[in-house]
């Protein structure tokens, strides 16, 4: 019988304990390729939750804490957190080529992922900020230079990600967060596609929480999105 490859999806798990997030993860895991723990769950818990959501799985895990300090010191966080093994480590673009590279050359064995422009931030809200232009110039913007400093992986919309595809080429692994299924609460984020469109725009990776967390059985709510995943793979190509 073969193996369903597991769908390219990072089940976020922000979760109110430790124990939830480990039975989340179980949960998932024959489904979707990682779980993410974020900032909150890593503050909580400390690096026992890496090891504790791997468990005995293969699954990859993404360590999304946005480091975003000066270049010494992302450098030296980056190092205390590649002990743990994280597939995928994020760090701040904002933070500069600088801060990019720090975490990269500290972090060799780990995908080092610049945030863009997060995804709860619109045009109107970028601006209040002090940042010029649009979104989307933003995240190209900042999407060059970080693959210039050195990142291997982008997180963007699923709105940009065609267009940060075809800026940055098709080596930089592209991931998204904003994703909901169709009819799912956007909650608070700001530019979101489906899991369909955002695979089809170029997306190596989908972000997706709550609309698989909070359902009422989080194993079920993954495999149907793996389901549709693979269902697109298999789809004929209208062209």
């Amino acid at each position: 019988m073969p193996v369903t490859k597991p769908a390219p999806v990072a089940v976020a798990l922000d979760a109110p304990d430790l124990e939830t997030a480990a039975r989340w993860a179980a949960l998932v895991t024959p489904h979707v390729s990682t779980v993410k723990v974020g900032l909150e769950l890593y503050l909580r818990y400390g690096p026992e939750v890496v090891a504790t959501v791997r468990g005995a799985s293969r699954v990859s895990v993404f360590l999304d804490l946005k480091l975003h300090d000066i270049p010494a010191t992302v450098a030296g966080a980056a190092r205390a957190v590649s002990r743990l093994r994280p597939d995928v480590l994020t760090v701040h673009a904002a933070g500069g080529a600088d801060v990019i590279r720090a975490a990269v050359e500290s972090a060799p064995g780990t995908l080092v992922a610049a945030v863009t422009v997060l995804t709860s931030l619109n045009d109107h809200e970028l601006s209040r900020i002090g940042m010029s232009g649009t979104v989307h110039d933003a995240v190209l913007r900042l999407a060059i230079l970080s693959v210039e400093a050195g990142a291997q992986g982008l997180v963007c919309s699923p709105q940009e990600v065609s267009a940060v595809r075809s800026e940055v080429g098709p080596d930089v692994t592209l991931i998204t967060p904003g994703v909901r299924p169709a009819g799912a609460d956007a909650n608070d984020q700001a530019r979101v596609a489906t899991p369909e469109e955002a695979i089809l725009a170029g997306a190596d990776l989908l972000v997706i929480g709550r609309p698989i967390t909070r359902a009422a059985d989080p194993g079920a709510a993954a495999a149907a999105i793996a389901a549709s995943l693979r269902r697109l793979a298999i789809a004929p190509d209208p062209a």
